[in-house]
């Protein structure tokens, strides 16, 4: 699961979440976990699979007249473009006004701080 990330809609990333979790799985097992939370037919599914399969982030194995669809892409990859992606859209690309809302709101509990804490050190080094 190297190369380059490819882009991915808000959508086929809830497809990706599901298949890092349950993997493999076939169209009409996601369309049944994930399609109507999200008002999605099977159509739909099949859809944001080819997308998936066309920018190389999932892979198919065929099982019979059916396909079996995995990851072929890590989720430390796409969370990284994706985080990137929403420091630069809300905070012009500056990760401390991200961390400085998230602890004004409370979100941050002692682990976490202690995790970014280690962090800073590490990157000083």
């Amino acid at each position: 699961m190297a190369g380059k990330t490819p882009r991915v809609s808000d959508a086929e990333l809830q497809v990706l979440q599901l298949l890092w979790d349950e993997a493999p799985l076939g169209a009409t097992d996601i369309a049944e976990r994930i399609g109507p939370s999200n008002g999605w037919s099977l159509a739909t599914v099949k859809t944001l699979l080819s997308r998936l399969l066309a920018k190389g982030a999932i892979a198919a194995a065929p099982d019979g007249r059916r396909f079996h669809y995995r990851p072929a892409i890590e989720k430390g990859a796409v969370a990284g473009k994706q985080a990137g992606k929403l420091v630069e859209r809300l905070f012009g690309g500056r990760v401390s006004p991200l961390v400085a809302q998230l602890a004004e709101q409370g979100d941050l509990d002692p682990e976490d701080l202690a995790e970014l804490e280690a962090l800073v050190k590490r990157l000083q080094q």
